[in-house]
């Protein structure tokens, strides 16, 4: 039984949801998302509250039950309040700079990196070593994150490379003669 398909999303001030066949989209301040639901889900839409309905004797339909409301409460949240990644550069001479759609980074390399920003997101960077990337869609923010921390990815001895802010990279010991 799937608790998270369960619990109710609460549909905040400003944030319009709509039904259309299996398709739902939601529109808030800071855009709007669409997601297509699986055939074996669907949702009922109240005052102010959404709940997933779906066969619960079926297996694979309360996994896409829990999956869907997932989705569904990100995309509501993101249309509301938004959100964020912050990933940090460790290394000497390691900088970033944001300039409209191009993030452009040196990681060490003979040449400068250069990073086209997708629509719908926004990259900031506050200092030399920090880069924020903001915007309504959860799954684009992680995917955004992930193709800049791949340029160049903590290494285990010094820890030098991009990470997230909240990731501690184990540091390995130097080998003995």
């Amino acid at each position: 039984m799937s608790r998270i398909a369960k619990a109710p999303i609460t549909i905040p001030q400003g944030v319009d949801v709509k039904l259309e066949d299996n398709n739902v989209t939601v529109k808030g301040v800071k855009g709007q998302l669409s997601f297509a639901l699986n055939p074996s889900v669907s949702l009922e839409i109240g005052d102010n509250v959404i709940q997933m309905v779906w066969n619960r004797d079926d297996k694979i339909a309360t996994a896409q039950a829990g999956t869907a409301r997932a989705i569904v409460g990100n995309m509501v949240t993101g249309v509301s309040a938004g959100f964020e990644r912050k990933l940090t550069l460790i290394g000497v001479g390691y900088r970033a700079q944001a300039k409209d759609t191009v993030l452009s980074l040196s990681l060490g390399y003979s040449h400068p990196v250069e990073f086209q920003v997708p629509a719908g997101i926004t990259i900031e960077t506050p200092t030399q070593t920090e880069i924020l990337i903001k915007g309504s869609d959860k799954q684009q923010i992680g995917q955004v994150a992930a193709k800049i921390r791949a340029y160049r990815p903590p290494e285990p001895y010094k820890g030098k490379g991009v990470r997230y802010a909240d990731e501690t990279v184990i540091k390995k010991e130097a080998k003995k003669k």
